[in-house]
């Protein structure tokens, strides 16, 4: 899996799912929006650790400044 993720992008996702998590347990979220953007936040932190996108590499974007040497 080649890394297709900045720095700044992942930190980015680890907030946001950090603050769906925040909302979710101080039930400010709730019901059926509550599951859904928990699994959202799931694969928010799981991308931000693999720094790894399936959809950027879809779409073909690329937001890693460091390139693999060949």
């Amino acid at each position: 899996m080649k890394k297709n993720m900045g720095g700044t992008d992942r930190i980015i996702r680890f907030i946001v799912a950090a603050i769906i998590g925040v909302l979710f347990y101080m039930n400010i979220i709730e019901g059926t929006l509550a599951y859904v953007l928990l699994a959202l936040a799931g694969v928010f932190v799981l991308t931000s650790f693999v720094s790894f996108c399936p959809l950027y590499a879809l779409v073909g974007l690329d937001t890693c400044k460091v390139k693999a040497k060949n």
